[in-house]
């Protein structure tokens, strides 16, 4: 079985379609993919049997921390790794190809917001910056490079500059993304305070211990009036997916074509939930097509009518992930 290429997987425009390439990458992954393929087998499962993407068997996202991902021989370009605290056995996610990466969340940005040269880009990542192997700065990094504009950039802790900077987006009326760490988006409005309708905000999650966690609903109500903006935008990743979803308020998440949201019974796993019903969320990503396309998370959530969903926290015993794990 050959596996699809990006103009197939990045062409998805029907469930049909997303169908058919799942259940190539599905077949693919299953036959070049040792630890999926020891997966299948230990679950007895007849990969032939598979007729449905809702159908296919997710591999737990705890292997990423044990075991080498990987569905393909070639050399490995970048290792993603999660972040943790001291002692923490964190993920690593071998990317063989940068550019099903790159391709990934270039398209998804234009899908969900338009062209990224329209955008001025700030970042606020203090604590992804301050170590290697993060996947977010890596997109950031290359949708700053990509907006080609000289005032975008990331900022550090130094936030008399981004106050300062951003009352010049606002001055010049220009379409600006500020994208933040849930702590440092905090910690800046507690010393300045900015009314700009326009900016988007958007928080990528993460305490990082530096914090109480809060309910979405308090956490953007505090955002929204200390940005002096009405909604508070949302990305879920993470450092297994190579595709990212994204959420324009409210909470409420929606995939771009080749990646889709499977909810999953917490006492059955192979058990899918129902429109509305409350359970695991399990994510097919078919940019992952050199690893697994195919991981049950440790995030809890439900799905809606259209796809779209809601994170509602993580499971009591799983690890304080780095990605927009908030409790809602």
């Amino acid at each position: 079985m050959d596996k699809p290429g990006k103009q197939q997987v990045f062409s998805i425009d029907t469930d049909e379609r997303f169908n058919e390439t799942a259940l190539r990458v599905f077949n693919y992954q299953a036959q070049h993919n040792p630890v999926y393929r020891q997966f299948i087998e230990g679950l007895k499962i007849d990969t032939a049997s598979i007729t449905s993407y809702s159908h296919i068997p997710f591999l737990p996202i705890e292997f990423f921390k044990s075991h080498t991902i990987l569905s393909t021989d070639a050399p490995v370009e970048v290792t993603f790794t999660s972040s943790g605290t001291t002692g923490m056995i964190t993920s690593s996610h071998r990317v063989t190809d940068k550019t099903w990466y790159e391709g990934s969340f270039r398209r998804a940005f234009n899908i969900f917001y338009g062209d990224i040269r329209d955008f001025t880009v700030l970042a606020l990542l203090p604590s992804y910056l301050e170590r290697e192997g993060s996947s977010l700065i890596y997109m950031v990094d290359d949708l700053i490079k990509q907006s080609n504009h000289p005032d975008s950039g990331f900022f550090l802790y130094n936030h008399d500059e981004l106050f300062h900077q951003l009352k010049k987006q606002q001055d010049a009326r220009k379409p600006t993304l500020l994208i933040g760490v849930t702590f440092g988006l905090l910690d800046f409005i507690e010393n300045y305070q900015v009314n700009f309708p326009e900016l988007v905000v958007m928080e990528t999650g993460g305490m990082k211990g530096r914090r109480k966690e809060m309910i979405r609903e308090e956490l953007h109500a505090i955002l929204g009036k200390g940005f002096g903006v009405k909604q508070i935008h949302s990305e879920y990743g993470m450092t297994e997916l190579l595709s990212q979803a994204y959420s324009k308020g409210d909470g409420i998440f929606n995939c771009p074509p080749w990646m889709k949201i499977i909810i999953r019974d917490t006492n059955d796993p192979l058990s899918t939930l129902q429109t509305g019903k409350t359970g695991g969320i399990s994510v097919i990503d078919l940019a992952n097509i050199n690893s697994c396309a195919f991981i049950a998370t440790q995030d809890l959530g439900r799905i809606y009518p259209g796809g779209s969903f809601e994170v509602l926290g993580r499971f009591d015993q799983s690890d304080i992930r780095g990605c927009n794990l908030l409790i809602a």
